[in-house]
């Protein structure tokens, strides 16, 4: 008896997981939504059309979906790059200076390597340059956590300091093109435009690093929750003394995991060196480091979550740019502390909430015979 009520409370319990998973960032975007209709009305427009608009200026036409795709890439690598910090127990404030490593990276690789050289060894050395470097950033951290414990939240953001500082005064005393903040134009190993293959994407920055930012986050999935040492590194983060009772070397697994969060964050590099402007250029993250703590909380540290975190974030950037003229584009930066903070807020509410809800029908299921008849009594 006690195994077909197991059997039918399964379906319940992974029903509640699954709403777990969604229902709050609904709740989330539902409350930023109705602070915009306030803040729209408050200038004087109407809702209805600023959406339209935003929705249009995006998802509307070929160029506005390459934009939003082109962003996207960007933060699902730095959302990816938290988020396995963040299932290890870290917390990586890094992304930003581990994704211009990265970006540098590739660059001076593309600037050493001769103009001649194919595509098909080019662009790998690149791509594998940004995440070393990238991945060597993180390490830093990594080691000083895993040898001393030093807090990783405070080394990571000083480390981003000292990388933007370093990187800008190689580039600047070395590399730079005459009054100007970058280096010259990479030799080899440029990412080709979507338009290239697709040309209703013409104009657009969206690149096929977009595969590789895919291609990270299945793989990504994979490790955390296919693998003996994702699952190492879930324990860690979960509960770091009983992971290590069971035999898990939790120091190795600090750094592993910074490590590879550096990489990620690397990666995303490649999208605006090798794929969009072909050169290193001095603040070039523009805050995307950052923003991926956001993309990752929202899509709660799962890889697939993030990428659609990544692709609502990146359609609130371009929206703005696609209101500009009826609203102030910092509408958009608005709305996206609005659901930083509405997941922050209401998501334990809603998360309590469920699992209420999924403990009553449970211990209704429980307490009911197979044949019909209840155990109140028995």
């Amino acid at each position: 008896m006690s195994g077909s009520v197991s059997d039918t409370a399964t379906p319940s319990l992974r029903g509640a997981r699954v709403l777990e998973a969604v229902l709050p960032a609904v709740v989330a975007l539902g409350l930023a939504a109705v602070l915009g209709d306030l803040l729209i009305l408050s200038f004087g427009e109407s809702p209805a059309a600023v959406w339209a608009l935003l929705v249009k200026g995006t998802w509307g036409n070929a160029y506005g979906i390459g934009q939003v795709l082109y962003k996207a890439t960007t933060l699902t690598c730095t959302g990816l790059a938290f988020a396995v910090a963040g299932r290890a127990g870290l917390f990586n404030v890094g992304a930003e200076g581990q994704l211009a490593a990265g970006g540098f990276g590739a660059a001076v690789v593309g600037l050493v390597l001769p103009a001649a050289t194919p595509a098909v060894v080019a662009v790998p050395l690149c791509v594998g340059a940004a995440m070393l470097v990238g991945g060597a950033t993180g390490a830093v951290p990594g080691a000083l956590r895993a040898r001393f414990g030093a807090s990783e939240v405070i080394v990571t953001i000083m480390l981003n300091f000292i990388v933007l500082a370093l990187l800008n005064w190689i580039v600047s005393a070395k590399l730079h093109l005459p009054e100007t903040l970058r280096t010259p134009d990479i030799a080899a190993g440029t990412v080709p435009r979507l338009a290239d293959a697709f040309p209703m994407f013409r104009g657009s920055a969206v690149n096929f690093t977009l595969l590789l930012a895919l291609g990270a986050a299945a793989v990504s999935w994979w490790y955390l929750f296919r693998t003996q040492r994702g699952y190492e590194l879930r324990a860690v983060g979960l509960q770091p003394d009983a992971a290590e009772y069971g035999g898990v070397r939790v120091p190795r697994v600090w750094l592993v995991s910074l490590v590879v969060s550096g990489a990620l964050a690397g990666l995303g590099g490649v999208n605006f060196v090798l794929g969009y402007k072909g050169y290193y250029e001095e603040g070039f993250a523009g805050g995307a480091g950052f923003l991926g703590i956001a993309v990752a909380l929202v899509g709660r540290n799962h890889p697939f979550g993030i990428l659609a975190a990544a692709l609502l974030f990146a359609t609130l950037s371009q929206g703005g740019l696609a209101v500009n003229a009826v609203v102030p584009k910092q509408l958009t930066d608005i709305l996206t502390a609005a659901v930083i903070l509405s997941v922050a807020t209401a998501v334990p509410e809603v998360q309590q909430q469920i699992r209420a809800a999924a403990a009553s029908v449970t211990a209704s299921l429980a307490r009911r015979d197979p044949s019909g008849a209840t155990r109140a009594g028995a």
